[in-house]
């Protein structure tokens, strides 16, 4: 058991790097947000259908499993384009950092689905990472339309991970990730096809746009979602919501260094994210204690 957990700790840190890069991506990805998803889901959709072939895994759920993932994956669709967005409004550090709510988000929506009382110390972590972020965006008004979306996204982020903890208990990681994926591209193709927007689904991105995507595709979503998925049969959902926070961390340090003066920050901003991030690890060092100090009572 010991060992599980901490394999499913290194996965779920594994991810969250791969996750701080996604964002990276986003940045370099010349596509408009609602069509840079719309291809990133459509390669996720071709990678997860192949896996799943090459497992033999049946496909097969009930018609109302099937709307329930489908109803996800528009979620994760919007939480995307959101997120993207964001990156595009203001830079990578800002939206990264306003990420850290989803644990806000997640401590407060998980007693709902789950019928649990709330935790105060959740609730609390919550509240120091606020902190942390009115900390960093107290001198960075000139990103407040980039801060909003990207609180929203952090909302559907936060949403979406309490509904798959529920999932996941009746279906395999891939399957779920499989139809929601599908639910997300359809909503998004149905979306393009509709708004009567020029920003057509069609339209081909550039070569380097195209390897780009792939990566995004594959590796930072198809393969990072199904880990998030499946380690959540061990991890609870605010802990794994808890861990993606080190995605602004990882992500801003890449960002500096990838686009340098574009992503420097305010002194505010660094402080409020040592505030995230001693949160973010001081939540589990919490827990570790109360468990051990249990033990000891019943010695």
């Amino acid at each position: 058991m010991k060992n599980q957990l901490l394999s499913s700790h290194l996965k779920l840190h594994f991810i969250v790097l791969i996750y701080g890069f996604t964002a990276i991506l986003g940045k370099l990805i010349s596509l408009p947000a609602a069509q840079l998803v719309w291809y990133r889901m459509l390669i996720a959709v071709i990678a997860f259908y192949l896996f799943i072939r090459w497992k033999k895994t049946d496909l097969a759920i009930s018609h109302i499993q099937f709307f329930k993932l489908f109803g996800i994956g528009i979620i994760v669709a919007i939480h995307w384009i959101t997120f993207f967005g964001a990156i595009k409004i203001s830079n990578v550090s800002v939206t990264l950092g306003c990420l850290a709510t989803v644990t806000l988000f997640t401590s407060l929506l998980e007693p709902f689905f789950f019928r649990k009382r709330i935790n105060a110390v959740e609730v609390i972590v919550g509240l120091l990472i606020i902190l942390g972020l009115y900390l960093i965006f107290r001198f960075e008004t000139r990103y407040s339309l980039g801060i909003i979306v990207a609180l929203i996204s952090a909302f559907l982020a936060g949403l979406f991970t309490v509904i798959n903890k529920k999932m996941v208990m009746h279906q395999k990681a891939s399957v779920i990730s499989f139809y929601e994926m599908l639910g997300g591209l359809t909503g998004i193709t149905l979306y393009l096809l509709f708004s009567g927007s020029a920003n057509s689904p069609l339209t081909l991105p550039s070569p380097i746009d195209f390897i780009y995507l792939l990566v995004l595709g594959i590796i930072c979503t198809a393969y990072a979602f199904a880990v998030q998925v499946d380690i959540m049969k061990h991890l609870s959902a605010y802990i794994v919501a808890l861990t993606i926070n080190l995605e602004p961390v990882y992500g801003i340090i890449m960002a500096y260094f990838l686009f340098g003066e574009t992503e420097h920050m305010t002194g505010g901003f660094y402080f409020g994210t040592v505030i995230i991030l001693i949160s973010v690890l001081g939540f589990p060092l919490y827990h570790y204690y109360l468990r051990k100090r249990s033990l000891k009572q019943y010695k």
